[in-house]
C-alpha cells in the first residue's frame, strides 16, 4: 500500500512502548474510545432512542455495519485474492473503522434533527450528517489539538461518502423561509449530501495524492443534460472510494435487513403488508435461490420462535454479502481513474441490488414514514431549531465554556461562528437535547448545571 494513504496530518504522535498495532488498528481504537462514538448509544436509528431496550440505536447499527463490512472484505479476498492483496490491508481494521464511524456526525432525533440544523444553517454553509462526520473525526474530537482523531488519510477518504461541497450540490432555488418553525416542511429543507466549505483544508489534504484529473472526476456531479436535476433538486456526487463503497453496502444491508427485524419484533409492520410489498416483488426477480427462499420467509420472520427469525435474517444477510463483487469502473463505465482506490468499487449484481432495494423501500415507507415516528421526528425537529435560535441569541452567555471560546475565536477571525453552534447541537444525544430544551424553556424544568 502506498505510504501516502497511511499519512496523518499531525505527524508527531506519541510513540508508546511496544505498540505493534498497524495504522488502521490505531484508527479503530480512536473511534471506539471517542465521546462521539459513545453518544451514538443515545441517538435515534429508526425508532426513538430510549423507548425500548430492545431495538437498535445508532451505536448498535454501527456495530452491525462493522461486522457486515468485515464479512464483505472476507468474501472479496476469497473472490479476488490478487486485487485484495494489492489494495486491502491484511486485517479488517480499516473497513471496521469506517463502518464504526460512518454515523458519528448524525445529530439528535435522526433526520428531523438534520433537517432542522440545515434550515438554521441555510445562510451559513448548511448542515449534513456525513459532512459532520468528517468534521468530527478530522477537526473536533479531542485526541489532538487541531486535527480531531488524527486518522490516516485512507480512513478519511473512506468516510467521504459524498466528496463535494454542499454549496456546489445545493439546488439553485431555495425554499422560502417560514414565519414559524412549526410550519417548516421537512421535505423542503433536506440537505444536499456533501461536505462543508468550512472544512476545505481537510478535503484538500485528503485528496492531495490524487492527480488533477482523478480529483476532478472523483468530485464530479450528476451528468449534464436530461439527467441533470432542475433548480428545485440537489445535485448528487457520482463516485466513492473502494473502502467507502464497502461501507455503504454494509450500511444498506444493516438498514434494510436488521432494522426490518426491529419493526417485525415490535409489531410495527404486519404480515399482509410484508407479503404484498416484499414477497410478491421478490418472487418477480429472476433469481431461483431468492424465489425459493422467499416462499417461507414470511412464516419465519413473523414466527413466535425467535430462532427461526434469526435464521431467516442471517440467510438474507449472507445472500447479500456473498453476491458482492469488485467492479472496475474504468472498464465498466469507460472512465480513466489512475488511483486504484477510486478505480475499484464493491457492487451488487443488478438482481441482488433490486432485492435489497425492496427491503430498504419497505423499511422506509412502512416504518420510517409511520405517522407515530414522523411525529417524534417533528418534535425533535422543533427542539433542535429552538435550541439553535436560543443559543445563537447570546452564544457567549449560553454556550458551554469551550464552545463559547470557539465561537468567539471564529467571530474574531471572521470565519463562521454559526458552525460552532451547529457542532454543539449536533453532538448532543436525544436525551441531552431534550433536557437542555426543558432547562431553557420549561418554567418547571429542573435546572441541570451538568448540561454545561
Amino acid at each position: 500500500m502506498n505510504d501516502v494513504w497511511l499519512a496523518r496530518r499531525l505527524t508527531k504522535v506519541t510513540n508508546r512502548q511496544q505498540d505493534h498495532r498497524d495504522p488502521f488498528q490505531r484508527d479503530r481504537a480512536r473511534i471506539l474510545h471517542s465521546a462521539s462514538f459513545r453518544r451514538l448509544q443515545a441517538k435515534t436509528q429508526v425508532m426513538g432512542s430510549g423507548k425500548s431496550d430492545f431495538y437498535r440505536t445508532r451505536l448498535t447499527h454501527s456495530l452491525e455495519a462493522a461486522q457486515i463490512g468485515s464479512g464483505i472484505t472476507a468474501q472479496l479476498r476469497g473472490k479476488y485474492p490478487e486485487l485484495c492483496a494489492a489494495h486491502f490491508p491484511k486485517s479488517d481494521s480499516l473497513i471496521e473503522t469506517i463502518c464504526l464511524a460512518h454515523d458519528i456526525g448524525h445529530p439528535p432525533f435522526g433526520h428531523g434533527g438534520e433537517t432542522a440544523l440545515n434550515y438554521m444553517m441555510r445562510d451559513h454553509g448548511g448542515f449534513e450528517g456525513n459532512g459532520q462526520t468528517l468534521r468530527i473525526v478530522a477537526r473536533l474530537e479531542t485526541f489532538s489539538e487541531h486535527f480531531g482523531m488524527n486518522l490516516t488519510r485512507r480512513t478519511l477518504l473512506g468516510l467521504m461518502k459524498y466528496p463535494q461541497l454542499i454549496n456546489s450540490l445545493s439546488r439553485k432555488t431555495k425554499p422560502e423561509c417560514v414565519e414559524s418553525f412549526r410550519q417548516l416542511k421537512a421535505d423542503d429543507w433536506h440537505p444536499a449530501k456533501g461536505l462543508y466549505s468550512d472544512d476545505q483544508d481537510i478535503i484538500d489534504w485528503v485528496l492531495e495524492p490524487l492527480s488533477s484529473a482523478d480529483r476532478t472526476l472523483f468530485q464530479s456531479m450528476s451528468s449534464q443534460g436530461e439527467n441533470m436535476p432542475d433548480n428545485n433538486q440537489h445535485n448528487k456526487t457520482r463516485f466513492k472510494s473502494l473502502d467507502c463503497s464497502i461501507m455503504e453496502l454494509a450500511d444498506d444491508i444493516a438498514y434494510g435487513i436488521h432494522d426490518l427485524e426491529d419493526a417485525i419484533v415490535t409489531n410495527i409492520v404486519n404480515r399482509t403488508d410484508f407479503d404484498r410489498e416484499v414477497i410478491a416483488k421478490l418472487q418477480q426477480i429472476d433469481d431461483p435461490w431468492l424465489q425459493e427462499y422467499s416462499k417461507t420467509l414470511t412464516d419465519k420472520l413473523f414466527s413466535d420462535h425467535h430462532h427461526l427469525q434469526k435464521d431467516a435474517i442471517g440467510g438474507l444477510v449472507n445472500y447479500l454479502i456473498t453476491a458482492i463483487k469488485l467492479s472496475d469502473l474504468n472498464e465498466q463505465d469507460e472512465l480513466n481513474f489512475a488511483e486504484p482506490l477510486l478505480r475499484y468499487n464493491a457492487t451488487l449484481p443488478a438482481s441482488t441490488a433490486q432485492a435489497l432495494n425492496i427491503f430498504k423501500d419497505f423499511v422506509y415507507f412502512y416504518v420510517i414514514k409511520l405517522t407515530s415516528l414522523q411525529r417524534l421526528e417533528y418534535r425533535g425537529q422543533q427542539i433542535v431549531m429552538e435550541l439553535f435560535q436560543a443559543l445563537s441569541s447570546d452564544p457567549i452567555r449560553l454556550l458551554p465554556t469551550n464552545s463559547a471560546k470557539r465561537w468567539q475565536l471564529a467571530f474574531d477571525n471572521k470565519q463562521n461562528p454559526q458552525r460552532v453552534i451547529a457542532d454543539y447541537i449536533a453532538g448532543m444525544t436525544d436525551d441531552y437535547a431534550t433536557r437542555l430544551y426543558q432547562t431553557l424553556f420549561n418554567a418547571h424544568g429542573a435546572s441541570d448545571y451538568r448540561l454545561s
